[in-house]
């Protein structure tokens, strides 16, 4: 159990880790060496599991909860069809659900190792 507790703290960061190299794996299908600079965005959380920054940490998880409070908050319109969309956005909306919500989870999760645990 305390070998959980002692990785657990790298759980976010290697989330946020697989879903650039997701998006860096679709991207680079279709356009190609375009999608190079998309790789540049895993750069602090790799940081982060190489030499932890309490600060960059901070700055990582607040900057998160921002950009996934507005996707919450986009996810929400539609639901409530607060703005008329077509269905292949209402069925990409559907599916990135889980995806809001996990990456909403994650920031606060980097926040509370900022917050609670030293590195």
């Amino acid at each position: 159990m305390e070998t959980v507790s002692k990785y657990s703290k790298f759980v976010p960061y290697l989330y946020f880790i697989a879903v650039i190299a997701l998006w860096f794996t679709n991207v680079n299908r279709s356009e190609g060496v375009t999608a190079y600079p998309i790789l540049l965005c895993a750069i602090p959380f790799a940081w982060q599991l190489i030499k932890p920054s309490k600060h960059l940490n901070f700055t990582l998880g607040i900057t998160f909860v921002c950009l996934s409070s507005y996707l919450i908050l986009a996810y929400l319109s539609n639901l409530f069809e607060l703005v008329s969309l077509s269905s292949q956005v209402k069925q990409f909306m559907a599916f990135g659900g889980l995806f809001v919500i996990a990456n909403f989870v994650m920031a606060l999760w980097m926040i509370r190792n900022s917050l609670n645990r030293s590195f």
